[in-house]
């Protein structure tokens, strides 16, 4: 990773640390951006930027150019940044959908855009989102959730189109990452079939580095053991 410069969205969850972890021990500069105010557990060497609303283009792109200019330019874009809601349609709200689309799609596109103009300038740019397994085939009471992420994965090859020999755009699609919520919200499964957020973490600093420079407009399973 050495000596590339990325900026992480989400970067506060468990995810989005997991890939600041990884990224700063392979020699790269991070800088995190999350709509939380702070980072309750802050890791060393990374610039951190709370309290930004990320569906807001103004706030994302005051943002993004904070973290340009703190990191001397901006190579890679990681959009973690997103939520999970499950209800059916028969017994839900309506308002969920709304919800989905802009914690998931429209954060990830407001991300890119504003993320653009460094991405441009670098000659090594990366954009890599988080999609999900399970917008690939959606199961009961997932409906929202996986037609937000199925935004993500079809933004993801537009845009990998638009900007064929400038940015390469690649989305991994993890299957159930093991978190402690995920455990509290199935005691009952096999939680060694999930994939951990450090594997979800080597997938995405892959399409970060020069050995996936071939690689564009791909929807990346990491399903784990499931």
């Amino acid at each position: 990773m050495t000596p590339r410069t990325l900026v992480i969205t989400g970067g506060f969850g468990i995810l989005g640390q997991a890939v600041a972890r990884a990224a700063l021990a392979g020699g790269a500069k991070v800088a995190l951006i999350d709509f939380a105010p702070s980072n309750r557990a802050p890791l060393p060497g990374a610039i951190e930027i709370g309290g930004v609303d990320l569906s807001d283009e103004a706030q994302a792109r005051t943002a993004m150019d904070a973290a340009a200019q703190a990191l001397g330019g901006l190579d890679v874009l990681v959009n973690v940044a997103g939520g999970f809601v499950w209800q059916t349609l028969e017994d839900g709200d309506l308002a969920a959908w709304s919800r989905m689309f802009t914690l998931n799609t429209l954060t990830c596109a407001t991300a890119c855009k504003t993320a653009l103009p460094h991405l441009l300038a670098s000659s090594a740019g990366r954009i890599i989102s988080v999609g999900a397994g399970g917008a690939v085939k959606a199961g009961a009471g997932m409906g929202a959730y996986a037609a937000s992420k199925a935004g993500v994965h079809r933004l993801t090859e537009s845009l990998a189109e638009e900007l064929k020999g400038r940015v390469t755009v690649n989305a991994v699609l993890p299957s159930i990452i093991d978190t402690p919520t995920n455990r509290a919200d199935m005691p009952d499964a096999d939680f060694s079939a999930w994939v951990t957020p450090d594997e979800v973490a080597q997938a995405i600093l892959w399409l970060a580095s020069e050995a996936s420079s071939g690689v564009t407009g791909a929807l990346l399973p990491v399903s784990g053991r499931v």
